[in-house]
């Protein structure tokens, strides 16, 4: 099982994307942050939990992405979902 790293920027392309990789048969997601965890990664993140459905499994990487500019907040880290919403 391939995961698939999605790294749209806006929700509606990320929904779109998740479709695009359901098709090829892939059930296991991660949304790559660029909002350190913040309200975009989360909306990116509701936005695949959707697309996917209940039988994939979506994961926000924000170990990746630094924390919004200059705000000192720090990244949540790993939020996982094995398909409840």
């Amino acid at each position: 099982m391939r995961t698939a790293y999605i790294t749209t920027l806006k929700p509606v392309d990320v929904a779109r994307e998740v479709e695009l990789y359901l098709k090829q048969g892939r059930t296991v997601f991660v949304v790559v942050g660029i909002d350190g965890g913040h309200m975009l990664d989360l909306e990116r993140l509701g936005a695949a939990r959707y697309a996917a459905g209940l039988q994939a499994q979506v994961e926000l990487d924000a170990a990746h992405s630094s924390p919004a500019a200059g705000s000192g907040a720090p990244a949540v880290g790993v939020l996982s979902s094995s398909g409840a919403r």
